[in-house]
Order: C-alpha cells, then structure tokens, then sequence
C-alpha cells in the first residue's frame, strides 16, 4: 500500500462494511476490539460504547496513513477471521474493494494471505511493490540491531538493482532479506532453533551454520509465525532466489523482468502480515 491518506468518505465506507450493522456479520463493540487486536493495531483502543461506525471511522481516521488501517484492512478480508471461511471472507474482499477502487487499491490473495496493492492504470491488474515502511517494520520484529543493520543494506542494494533492471539480483537480494529476517526472528524468540535442536526434513538436528532458507520457511511454518499460505508463496520466492547459482539460470533460462520482482515483494508482504500479526504483542506465547 503507498503510504498515502485515505479519503475520509472511503474510512466511512470501509467502517461501515466492517461493521456491517443489521447485517449476517454484525461486529459488536468487544468484537471490533478482537478485530483490531488480531489485525496487529500498535496499542488498540477500548470501545467505549458510543455509535459503532462512527467509533471505528475515527479509530481508522486516526491512524489513517499508517501501516494499522493496512493491517485492519487486510485482516476482514482473511478466511481466517471468519467460522466461514473463504466464502465469508470472499463477500467482505468484493465490498472493501468495490470502495479501495476508487483510491487506485485493491486487496487481492496471495495464496489464501490478503494482502493490499496498487492498481495498475492501464488494465487494473495488482502491482506488488515493496514493502512500505519495511525498515521501520524491521526495528518491531528484529531485536539485534546488527542484524537490522545488515538487512537495511541488502534492502538498498535490492532497491539499487530493481530500479536499474539488475531483476536477478533484485529478486536474489529479496530471498536474502528473508532469510536473514527469518534467521533473526528464529534466533531470537525459538529456544531449539537457537539451540541447534531443531529437526529439518531428515529428522535430525540442524546447526545453526547449516539453517538453509528451505529449513527456515517451514520452521517458522512450524512455530506457528506462518500461515500455510504464506509458507507456500515463500518457496517460491526461494526458488527464485537460488537463480544465484549460474547452472540454474543456464539450464532454466528465466528471462526475469520488473513483473518477475513483483511477484516476489508479493509474498513478502503476505510473509511481513503473518510474522506482525503472530508476534506483535504476543511475545509472552512464544518459546524464549
């Protein structure tokens, strides 16, 4: 999502579809709380009883630019949020786009994981981007601030190599950002990870200094960080990412371009929506 202000008339719109008053999905005040709460809202607000709409629009105005109304967003549009499911959730993605059109956004499925984009003006296809504010993301999910360091000079040299069509490298420099957030997060809140305990495919223990992408991505599937969906799209990701070994690219020949790199941010931000909304403010559930 670029980080612009929503127009006030679309927060209106967008609460009251959220609320969905007399509706089949009607959210009560407690239920609106539990909403933002699991959309990963940085210190959510109590209801205090007044309209519902009106009490959500001022929520979302007040925060309106920041990565929550994104979060928020996202979060009614995701089968996971409804005893429905995927059909549920299917209704409330059609409503919250027939409104996001307007503001040239749309939310749109990466897998199962919702996640939000720009519209392309020329047939109205998504356009995956990086991530907005993903340095700033990185100071809330990683500790070791040598580590954010590192993962903010891969980050401008990825940006160096998309904007100049270098898309291998681009797309390669992606796969090493997430491995090193995945690492780090791994390192951090897995006590058998860390301690060289936990078991990769063979069911043996892997060492730290052998904790291939391969191994992380379904670690953190397996810690509960990240959803099926989100999991899946990231080996994608990381089949690209090993086009760094020149026999791959000689024998598949992939022909990467600016599309190719797009559909790689696109997991990324499915990935960055699992790790917030699992980890933010739930530090005391996971292992130490």
């Amino acid at each position: 999502m670029t980080r612009r202000m929503l127009d006030d008339r679309t927060i209106e719109r967008l609460a009251k579809i959220i609320v969905d008053q007399d509706g089949p999905y009607n959210r009560r005040g407690y239920e609106l709380e539990g909403l933002l709460r699991r959309a990963a809202w940085t210190d959510p607000p109590e209801y205090d009883g007044s309209q519902r709409v009106l009490w959500l629009a001022d929520q979302m105005s007040n925060r309106n630019g920041t990565l929550d109304v994104e979060h928020l967003i996202c979060r009614v549009c995701d089968p996971i949020e409804y005893d429905g499911g995927a059909a549920v959730a299917k209704d409330f993605l059609d409503q919250v786009n027939s409104v996001l059109r307007a503001e040239q956004l749309i939310v749109t499925l990466v897998g199962q994981r919702p996640v939000l984009a720009g519209l392309s003006a020329s047939d109205g296809a998504p356009m995956f981007s990086e991530p907005e504010d993903l340095e700033r993301r990185l100071v809330a999910l990683v500790k070791d601030e040598a580590t954010r360091t590192m993962l903010s000079r891969r980050l401008a040299e990825t940006r160096i190599c998309e904007a100049n069509g270098a898309y291998t490298f681009a797309i390669i420099g992606i796969g090493s950002m997430v491995e090193g957030i995945l690492f780090a997060i791994l390192l951090e809140r897995d006590a058998e990870f860390r301690a060289g305990k936990a078991l990769g495919r063979d069911r043996k223990p892997v060492r730290l200094d052998f904790a291939s992408l391969d191994f992380l991505i379904n670690r953190a599937h397996a810690m509960g960080f990240l959803q099926f969906d989100a999991t899946k799209f990231m080996h994608n990701v990381r089949d690209f990412r090993n086009f760094i070994h020149p026999r791959k690219e000689l024998a598949e020949q992939p022909d990467f371009d600016r599309d190719s790199v797009m559909l790689c941010w696109g997991p990324v931000r499915a990935l960055l929506n699992d790790l917030e909304e699992k980890l933010l403010g739930t530090e005391s559930a996971v292992s130490s």
